[in-house]
């Protein structure tokens, strides 16, 4: 498999993509004229970017102890994304920060373009047009737009999982340890080829050589980042250790069930109603037949994003590469004409942006 040359399917799923991302801009840039913010600093100079931004400069070893007595470590965060910034930054004549938003940004449209690849290949490709343009319409897409990971870790597994289903188990795996760089969230993505591989083994009675290669090859990353904390630190446990200071050890959902229950009864049901639509979800996903790596990463990105006990405001943005989710809606979208779908996709877009602008310029963290 390569990156061939886009055909007009293609470019309409970046061009619609690219759409929904320049509306929240827009949208953005308008709402912090009114209030006098600086949207372009939300973007690129507050939260994880910080971070980002101070390992691309320094490397690790910055930390901030709380007034708990809480240890917050950069090594939280996994080096790929900072790693670009750096790079791009001694090329180009930007700063850290801004080089952040410029691989965001491309990453942004390398992820549509192979979520469209998935969709089209799983769906027909007017469903993988769709299915790039909801997932620039995510209710939490106006991260995608920020100097975050969310955009390059989407690309890289929507590619992989694009690999698998073309048989180019090799460069599944490549682009999975690359992934494994990026967000602890490669767990789902390397599960998916794993699981995937084992169901080849059992229905073929074999597994070809470069289908073993790329499985082995997958989880390099990943692992490669853990074992460099815990050397690092001289623990085994380094790593795990830093995210559980940071809040993100694994409860199996206990913090959730905690924060529901501390709720308002309204919002409670609210939430409850939220998750209850999200495991509807799901059960489209696995009714829908889609192809077994896109099933398994988006149930295992959706399940590490609730079983730990990371603020829960945060989990939505987490739940954003499991793309599949939108494949039910896809589907069913697809099947309207041009003059219902557009009003429909420009609706969502737009509602997208306003929650985005509002996000960002409030006070909370996304």
């Amino acid at each position: 498999m390569s990156l061939t040359r886009p055909d007009r399917t293609t470019l309409l799923a970046l061009g619609g993509y690219a759409v929904t991302r320049l509306i929240g801009l827009a949208v953005l840039a308008i709402a912090a004229a009114v209030t006098g913010e600086d949207g372009l600093h939300r973007l690129k100079g507050r939260w994880d970017s910080v971070w980002y931004v101070r390992i691309a400069e320094h490397g690790y070893g910055y930390e901030v102890t709380l007034p708990n007595g809480d240890v917050h470590s950069d090594l939280a965060f996994f080096p790929l994304f900072p790693a670009l910034e750096r790079g791009l930054s001694a090329v180009l004549p930007v700063d850290a920060a801004t080089a952040g938003l410029l691989v965001s940004w491309t990453a942004g449209l390398v992820a549509a373009w192979g979520i469209h690849r998935c969709g089209a290949q799983a769906f027909g490709p007017r469903a993988g047009v769709v299915l790039a343009v909801l997932w620039g319409v995510y209710p939490t897409a106006f991260v995608q737009s920020m100097a975050y990971t969310e955009t390059l870790f989407t690309a890289l597994a929507a590619w992989s999982l694009y690999a698998v289903l073309r048989g180019r188990w090799i460069l599944a795996g490549v682009l999975c340890a690359a992934a494994g760089l990026t967000r602890p969230t490669a767990a789902a993505l390397i599960a998916a080829l794993g699981i995937t591989a084992l169901v080849t083994l059992v229905r073929d009675r074999r597994l070809p050589l470069g289908t073993v290669a790329g499985v082995l090859i997958a989880p390099l990353g990943w692992l490669g980042y853990v074992v460099y904390v815990g050397v690092r630190e001289g623990a085994p446990t380094a790593y795990f250790d830093v995210q559980a200071a940071w809040g993100n050890s694994i409860d199996g959902g206990v913090a959730l069930g905690r924060f529901i229950l501390g709720l308002p009864w309204p919002a409670a049901l609210g939430l409850c109603a939220a998750l209850a639509l999200l495991g509807w979800l799901l059960a489209l996903c696995v009714r829908q037949r889609q192809p077994l790596p896109v099933l398994v990463h988006t149930i295992g990105v959706v399940l590490v994003s609730l079983v730990g006990a990371a603020y829960f405001g945060s989990r939505p943005r987490l739940m954003m590469p499991a793309f599949g989710l939108l494949l039910p809606p896809a589907v069913a979208l697809a099947r309207l004409r041009n003059r219902a779908l557009a009003p429909v996709l420009a609706g969502l877009a737009l509602a997208s942006a306003a929650y985005g602008a509002f996000t960002l310029l409030g006070s909370g963290p996304p």
